[in-house]
């Protein structure tokens, strides 16, 4: 499959770059950002997977989180992908900022007009990484994933529905049970009908309670004043209720900062190294 590049830019002795590609499962083109450490210029390196939240695309978190630095010290390749497929012409796709363009959630579609295009679980589970090693130095039995809001809720789903797949999982203000939230009420049944039931494949909340795989360390960190929080958005307390009658760690951290969306990369990128390390931990084991 054909890379255009983008964009090139040398940062702390790597290259952070953007590439744009046919998706075969999203049916249009898609850009990505990928950093590629030092390390990746003699050998092979583990691949670290950013999935951003709603609105976004590839370039918020390559501009604004601060990561190069750390990946470039633990040698570890980082893709951060679209959110969703761009131009595809559905109508009311760009009506609401909570769904369609930058909201695809990270699920496949099954209901008209979305199926066709609307496939980011299945991009961001196969496609990518078979592209991605396939045009880079990567090891493809070392790969992690985290993510943000929207991302945050794609990154938990895809661990938690893959087990093995991913050495670690680490999240940043996730939408943990959508299906008990407005945001994921309106996404889910957009996408995939109105029988609840289906939606449960998506939840994190849900998926944790028959969760039988190999042991996962679950990073979470939360801003303590994030409007979204108190507005019952992201309901991280029933997702660590699940966890811990399943008996899955995972460390919870209420954090003093408030921001959620476009400016809340002040939170990411203060807290992003220590993500770093997480998923370091258990990719360069």
């Amino acid at each position: 499959m054909a890379l255009k590049q983008v964009s090139s830019n040398k940062c702390f002795e790597g290259f952070q770059k953007v590439f744009e590609h046919d998706s075969a499962e999203l049916k249009c083109k898609m850009k990505f950002g990928i950093y590629l450490p030092p390390k990746a210029e003699t050998g092979k390196c583990p691949v670290l997977y950013w999935l951003s939240g709603l609105t976004c695309t590839e370039q918020n978190f390559i501009t604004k989180a601060g990561f190069q630095q750390a990946a470039a010290e633990h040698g570890l390749i980082v893709v951060a992908p679209d959110t969703s497929p761009r131009g595809c012409n559905i109508e009311g796709e760009d009506e609401s900022w909570d769904f369609g363009t930058g909201a695809g959630f990270y699920v496949d579609a099954t209901e008209d007009p979305w199926k066709t295009n609307y496939r980011m679980y299945s991009y961001i589970k196969d496609e990518l990484p078979k592209l991605i090693n396939a045009n880079f130095p990567t090891d493809p039995e070392r790969m992690s994933i985290f993510g943000h809001s929207m991302g945050g809720h794609g990154a938990l789903i895809l661990a938690l529905k893959n087990p093995g797949k991913y050495k670690s999982v680490s999240a940043f203000a996730p939408i943990c049970n959508p299906i008990q939230c407005q945001w994921g009420k309106k996404a889910l049944g957009g996408y995939l009908g109105p029988d609840a039931s289906k939606w449960e494949a998506y939840d994190a909340t849900q998926l944790v309670k028959s969760y039988s795989g190999s042991r996962l360390d679950i990073l979470i960190d939360q801003g303590k004043d994030d409007q979204f929080l108190s507005a019952g958005q992201l309901l991280p307390d029933n997702f660590i209720a699940a966890c811990t009658e399943q008996k899955i760690p995972v460390v919870f951290r209420l954090q003093q900062a408030s921001c959620f969306c476009s400016p809340c990369y002040y939170f990411i990128a203060s807290f992003i190294n220590d993500h770093i390390k997480h998923h370091a931990k258990y990719l360069n084991a």
